[in-house]
């Protein structure tokens, strides 16, 4: 009984020397839920909120978010609400109501749905907010510059030669000449990343069973379960429910590759005493680095987060979009043949290195690609948080929510493309673009925060799509819409690349 006494006593004290802050919060909260009632969505539970709803099939799941999406559109709304359990999310539905968010100097930061890449990421450039996020986009800016890119092409065509001999090895041993080719594409994409912005060679081509690749992908299912079940993020119920064993196991993974790479090179840097000093000499990622390190600038943990970020955008990403680009081209036979037929004008049947002068003229599948970027962006959605009140098309959105674009639907939303279902590259001629708002298509994102590393994603993709093309005629029995795209941290074809691969004549 005294124990019960003294415990009430302690919390009236508590409340009574936190009633400013107590009362700040209810304030806020109130102003909150009258402001997201202003908001259509669909209905949600107090505590639930709209979880209750969500199917719990991953694939049901994505298509219930589109249609849910198509259904307020419909109505001719720029915004709808749902509710992550007590946690707010304003979903952004048009392009100009896009503008409005990914131009905004106050709606910078990334919102708590990433928080779950924090451990594994930091607060590297994807995550980093405010001053830290400007400093380090400033200081990474000159290793994405157009002469360090040029350096980067005989990379790009180098692995995309060891990409065709993996190719033509397995459609040997396949069924009919058919297999999953996204595997594939990925260890192709890790090689290049590792070689080009770590300057190390780790053969993931040859290394079918590549620990990192795997754990990557497993990371990225595990972040899609945690973003959709809100119950995960507490602690507690991640324990039990073996979610975190789980989660642990493959950051261990993905963190020590890193960490050998980086201190790979460390030691690579102290027995050569240093890189050239050479003030013209654009440098690559990782070394320029390790400079700042020398300079006081960074600490190891600073170059391990920017290096585990890169590591997993530059391979995961650019992977994505090579897939859905051949996966479009496949069952689109009348433009894989207008591709042929601009790379047969290129190269004139000759097996020759691709160069960036030869990259300037694939104009045809430069839309073939983006238009793939279209349907299927790599990155499905993004996220920021809301820090104070914002306003769009007259409605205020409340401090304290989530805000997110989504190119995935915004780019296969009726109201935008007309037959948005249909693979057309027609739709990048230039005077179909002029006829587009600008922010219809964002598959690299925009504005400030925009993808530092979208001129790298495209010469990575066309080089590598090039060689496949100047090699293999393409085909699938399986439809495009039919391998449906799961909304993860990155589009994922649900069914993977299953392509049938015919050596061209």
């Amino acid at each position: 009984m005294g124990f019960a006494v003294y415990l009430v006593a302690l919390v009236i004290l508590y409340v009574l020397l936190n009633l400013g802050k107590i009362g700040k919060f209810v304030k806020e909260r109130k102003r909150l839920y009258e402001l997201m009632d202003k908001i259509d969505g669909p209905y949600a539970l107090p505590l639930l909120g709209t979880t209750w709803q969500f199917k719990m099939d991953p694939v049901e799941f994505a298509l219930q978010l589109y249609n849910w999406g198509l259904e307020y559109s419909t109505k001719g709304a720029s915004l709808a609400k749902f509710w992550m359990g007590p946690y707010p999310m304003v979903i952004i539905l048009t392009p100009e109501a896009s503008k409005k968010v990914l131009e905004s100097n106050v709606l910078i930061n990334k919102s708590s749905e990433y928080d779950i890449f924090l451990p594994w990421l930091g607060t590297g450039l994807l995550l980093a907010s405010g001053d830290k996020w400007r400093g380090r986009r400033k200081m990474m800016t000159p290793s994405f510059h157009f002469n360090v890119l040029i350096d980067f092409q005989a990379v790009f065509d180098n692995q995309g030669k060891i990409l065709l001999e993996q190719l033509e090895d397995e459609m040997r041993n396949a069924k009919d000449n058919t297999f999953d080719a996204f595997p594939y594409i990925k260890r192709c994409a890790l090689d290049i990343i590792c070689e080009t912005a770590m300057g190390t060679t780790v053969s993931a081509q040859t290394n079918h069973t590549h620990p990192y690749v795997m754990a990557v992908n497993e990371m990225n299912s595990l972040a899609f379960k945690y973003q959709r079940m809100p119950w995960l993020w507490i602690k507690p119920i991640r324990h039990l429910t073996g979610y975190e064993a789980d989660f642990q196991r493959n950051l261990d993974i993905v963190t020590s590759f890193t960490k050998k790479v980086i201190e790979g090179k460390l030691r690579e840097h102290e027995e050569s005493g240093g890189f050239s000093e050479d003030k013209n000499k654009k440098k690559a990622f990782l070394d320029m680095l390790i400079d700042k390190k020398d300079e006081g600038g960074l600490g190891y943990e600073d170059i391990r987060e920017e290096v585990d970020t890169f590591m997993f955008e530059g391979h995961d990403t650019t992977s994505a979009g090579i897939g859905w680009s051949l996966w479009c081209l496949a069952n689109s036979p009348e433009y894989q043949k207008k591709c042929h037929e601009e790379l047969d004008q290129i190269f004139e049947g000759s097996p020759r290195e691709c160069t960036v002068d030869d990259l300037k003229k694939m104009k045809y599948l430069e839309k073939c690609v983006k238009e793939a970027l279209r349907m299927r962006p790599s990155v499905p959605q993004i996220a920021r948080s809301v820090e104070e009140e914002f306003e769009i098309d007259g409605t205020i959105v409340p401090k304290g929510c989530s805000v997110m674009v989504s190119p995935a639907f915004l780019q296969n939303n009726p109201r935008t493309y007309e037959n948005h279902e249909v693979y057309d590259p027609e739709r990048f001629n230039e005077d179909e673009i002029a006829k587009r708002h600008a922010y219809a298509y964002i598959p690299f994102s925009a504005g400030p925060r925009n993808c530092i590393g979208q001129k790298f994603a495209m010469q990575e993709e066309k080089t590598v799509i090039s060689w496949v093309l100047r090699r293999f005629h393409i085909h699938s029995d399986v439809g495009i819409r039919e391998n449906i795209p799961l909304p993860e941290t990155i589009t994922r074809p649900t069914m993977g690349f299953p392509l049938k691969f015919t050596i061209r004549q």
